[in-house]
This record gives C-alpha cells, sequence and structure tokens, in this order.
C-alpha cells in the first residue's frame, strides 16, 4: 500500500507574494494549488499490510517541539512526472526538524515499508507541463518575485497523535492511503 506522512502549512493563496508570482507566471499555463500547503515529510512505496505505523509516528510527533520555519525562497524543479514543479522552500532547515524526518523514514525502512524519494524540504505552490516551458524560463519567473521571509510555526500544543491522524482513500484510488498529520 502506497501512503505518505504530511505537515499542513499554514499559507494563504491570497498573500501578497504569492499573487505577485502567480502575477510574474500569468504568461504559462500554471496549475496553481489554491489551498491545502503542505510539506511532504515521507512518501512510502510499499508498506507491510501486517504494518501500523501509528505508534512509530506517535512515538517522534506526540513529544516533538513545534518546529518554526522561516521560508525564504521560491523556485522550480522537475519532477518524474515530467511536471515543474513551483515551490516554496527554507534555505536554512532545523537540524532538529531534519533530524525528525531522518528518524521517521529510517524507523519506517526498519519496519518494512520501501522509499525510494529522498526528503526535499517544499510546499508545492503550482505545477507547469514541462513540455511547454523549459525550467530555466520558469526559474527566472521566480526570481522577479521579491519574497518576504515568511516565519511558520508548524504545529503547536500537539496533542494525541491519533486523534489528529487521519487515513483516508484519495485521487478514488484505495491502494493511496495518506497519513496526514494536521498543524493546528
Amino acid at each position: 500500500m502506497k501512503t505518505y506522512l504530511e505537515i499542513q502549512v499554514p499559507l494563504s493563496y491570497n498573500a501578497s507574494w504569492f499573487q505577485e508570482l502567480r502575477l510574474a507566471c500569468q504568461n504559462i499555463d500554471v496549475r496553481w494549488q489554491m489551498a491545502y500547503y503542505h510539506i511532504t515529510m515521507v512518501f512510502v512505496d510499499e508498506t507491510p499490510e501486517d504494518v501500523d505505523l501509528r505508534p512509530l509516528l506517535e512515538k517522534h510527533l506526540k513529544t516533538f517541539p513545534a518546529p518554526t520555519l522561516t521560508f525564504d525562497k521560491l523556485d522550480v524543479f522537475t519532477a518524474m512526472s515530467g511536471m515543474h514543479i513551483v515551490y516554496l522552500t527554507v534555505t536554512d532547515i532545523p537540524q532538529s526538524f531534519l533530524s525528525l524526518i531522518e528518524n521517521i523514514r529510517s524507523e519506517m525502512k526498519d519496519a518494512g515499508c520501501i522509499i525510494d524519494s529522498p526528503f526535499r524540504l517544499h510546499v508545492t505552490l503550482g505545477r507547469v507541463k514541462a513540455s511547454v516551458i523549459q525550467l530555466s524560463s520558469v526559474q527566472e519567473m521566480t526570481k522577479k518575485v521579491s519574497l518576504r521571509r515568511t516565519r511558520q510555526t508548524l504545529w503547536s500544543a500537539v496533542q494525541m497523535l491519533t486523534q489528529k491522524l487521519c487515513c483516508q482513500t484519495i485521487h478514488d484510488c484505495p491502494k493511496v492511503v495518506p497519513l496526514h498529520y494536521e498543524s493546528e
């Protein structure tokens, strides 16, 4: 079973820098993410059916202090799907947050999960077909945007993980089950 763990990031589609970004990219066909911004901590390609990941996640997330990230960079990368991903990121990721992610990913692998993709801290803002424009052209457009440093606390006063963790299917595909950890 495929699954993923994500943390919601409280961003606004109407933020001035986001409006400026959309204006800078107005001449290309971008599918903008209009809501539910998040950081995917791990994509799990295969999970053994007999493995319950909730105790592992609770162990790590229940006591971890709320990280505050300063989002200070817009950029673009090309995903394996053939889409350019316009994203917001952090140039100085707190080591404690990176350690949390690596510990969760490592223990998931030890539990028999298959994880093929590395962690890349990014918040997807939009997607562009790579076949219609070069990556460097989209990157030039993002450089025109004056991004103020945006500090976000991803979650605070974390309650019992089992109260926050939701499992549901997405994209009408019963084999893909997100493990979604919401920020408060």
